[in-house]
């Protein structure tokens, strides 16, 4: 199957449309460091995320990028998942990761997840737009849960 890759936007905070909130989901700010590169691998493995096989070096560039927050997924304690977004020129925030472990996919917990990522992207100072990609390669429900909080598909000039 040949990977269909999409852009999503939203370009002004009003446009998220908030998952109704899940008892027990959090998000926690963290670091740079191996728990990061083990839940990239952990959630990007089943869907082939580039991450997931990175060498050695490329991770320590990913990890030494200075503007990248982090993020823990929370689910009663318990770490559920991943993200990370990245401040860029111009007011973008580009979010890089967000997953869940395979043992809470399905759970009802991505749509709140996101939720409070996307939350977090929107209230890094001189944020003008919040955007991300996904594919074919990913979670099934991973594109409709970025439609129905608000993203909308742009494509970028060639």
């Amino acid at each position: 199957m040949e990977e269909i890759v999409t852009q999503l936007e939203m370009t002004a905070a009003e446009q998220l449309n908030p998952a109704p909130v899940v008892d027990g989901v959090a998000l926690e700010a963290t670091g740079p460091g191996p728990a990061i590169r083990d839940l990239h691998v952990r959630i990007g493995t089943p869907y082939r995320w580039p991450s997931a096989s990175r060498s050695d070096g490329d991770w320590a560039r990913w990890l030494a990028e200075p503007g990248r927050r982090y993020r823990l997924v929370e689910y009663r304690g318990e770490v559920a998942g991943a993200a990370d977004f990245e401040p860029q020129p111009g007011g973008d925030v580009e979010i890089t990761t967000f997953g869940l472990l395979p043992e809470f996919v399905g759970k009802g917990l991505g749509g709140y997840a996101l939720t409070l990522v996307v939350a977090d992207a929107w209230a890094l100072p001189g944020a003008r737009r919040v955007w991300l990609h996904t594919s074919t390669l990913d979670h099934p429900n991973a594109l409709p849960n970025y439609l129905r909080r608000g993203f909308r598909s742009f494509s970028r000039p060639a």
